[in-house]
């Protein structure tokens, strides 16, 4: 909501009217229906759902409020709940729809707006296990034939900083890269606490952050940024990963099963090692940025140092709307742009990280693309669910 634009230019003509629709009501949905409708003036909300009936609620008052008349054409019949809602808004006659769940759900959902024809904006990561990449990348495939466009939230793809960096460091000006390091080292995020109604599965939803089966775990949540950009340089995903995490500072049960931090090395083609590190822990030192190294110098967000040194001093929009103006522009133009296949690597690595350090295990990519038999999905109804274990390296199998 921080990021949602005050003021929205008005709209264009009928004909050139492009409606969106949003699954997944929080505060990330919510964001990015702003993010979009800054894009383009000719973007009109259409429809709206979550699993909850309260959070779609919130949100048609919060767009209600905040957007004006002519660009929002949300009604009361176009409002979703249950865990069907994703159906209801995919296919009430949107031409785009956002993407924003808890990402154990972005699988299923790609897959139906994929079948429905519509345009996606899927929020990053875009599963929480192998079975679910796979999902991902059958979809990116089809969506491909038939000429959908599908971008990601992994906003640095969108940043003019990023964008300007990655195009030296490809075209060479670090010379031939021997290294680098990734970090996501931050602060705790939300906890929603517990209500007596709540079934257990209702709970761990709205608390999904601390749950690998609704999460994946922060490593794939939210240090897949990092990683991306690491797969970006690289030129695709690691070859294999072995590392550490554990719980140190979150051990209270309201924190579910989850690491509290890890330490993964990342191997890619040559024997290149990239070290990811991320945390969550109030009180500590803050660091989210990447280096890449190279025989002739450093490359790190908006600068080189070394035998090319160079520093950003151009402008550099909001990626948070930049990637829906690039969307949209793919959308009018009829030039898709499929981001599925590269978020799907990104989200497999991280992934690939958790399993890891989880384990214990070294492993390597393309098993884990392959061979994993790794599903977290559950049964779409409310109730009790089979526990999640906190995982031990060396005995916590790998499956």
């Amino acid at each position: 909501l921080a990021a949602a634009p005050s003021v929205f230019a008005a709209g264009t003509g009928a004909s050139d009217r492009l409606k969106i629709g949003v699954v997944g009501c929080g505060g990330r949905g919510i964001g990015a229906v702003f993010n979009c409708l800054d894009a383009d003036p000719s973007v009109q909300l259409w429809a709206a759902g979550d699993i909850f009936q309260d959070m779609t609620k919130r949100a048609q008052d919060v767009f209600k409020e905040r957007i004006p008349a002519e660009r929002n054409a949300l009604t009361d019949d176009r409002c979703f709940s249950g865990f069907d809602a994703f159906k209801g808004v995919i296919n009430s006659g949107v031409d785009l729809v956002i993407l924003a769940t808890p990402p154990n759900f972005r699988p299923e959902h790609m897959e139906e707006a994929v079948k429905a024809g519509v345009h996606i904006f899927a929020e990053k990561p875009v599963a929480v296990d192998p079975a679910g990449v796979r999902r991902v990348l059958a979809a990116a495939e089809l969506a491909a034939a038939k000429k959908l466009s599908i971008v990601a939230g992994t906003q640095r793809r969108h940043s003019s900083v990023y964008i300007e960096t990655l195009k030296r460091v490809l075209a060479g000006d670090i010379g031939e890269l021997v290294g680098g390091q990734c970090y996501w080292m931050g602060g705790e995020l939300w906890h929603k606490g517990r209500k007596p109604e709540w079934s257990e599965t209702e709970y761990q939803i709205r608390n999904w952050l601390y749950f690998t089966r609704f999460s994946g775990d922060h490593i794939v949540e939210q240090h897949v940024h990092g990683i991306d950009v690491m797969n970006w340089a690289f030129g695709g995903p690691p070859v294999k990963a072995f590392g550490v995490g554990g719980r140190q500072t979150r051990t209270d049960p309201k924190y579910g099963n989850i690491f509290d931090h890890f330490s993964i090395e990342f191997e890619y083609a040559g024997g290149v090692r990239v070290q990811g590190s991320c945390r969550q822990a109030n009180g500590a030192a803050v660091r989210i940025t990447e280096r890449i190294v190279g025989t002739h110098g450093v490359a790190t967000p908006g600068k080189i140092t070394g035998k090319n040194a160079w520093k950003f001093e151009g402008d550099n929009p909001n990626a948070y709307v930049q990637e829906h103006i690039n969307l949209i522009k793919a959308i009018r133009s009829g030039t898709p742009r499929n981001e599925a296949k590269a978020v799907a690597e990104s989200t497999l690595t991280a992934i690939l990280g958790r399993m890891a350090a989880y384990t214990g295990k070294e492993i390597k990519y393309e098993w884990a693309l392959k061979a994993s038999t790794l599903d977290l999905s559950l049964p779409p109804v409310f109730g009790e669910v089979p526990p999640e274990e906190i995982a031990v390296p060396g005995k916590t199998p790998l499956v």
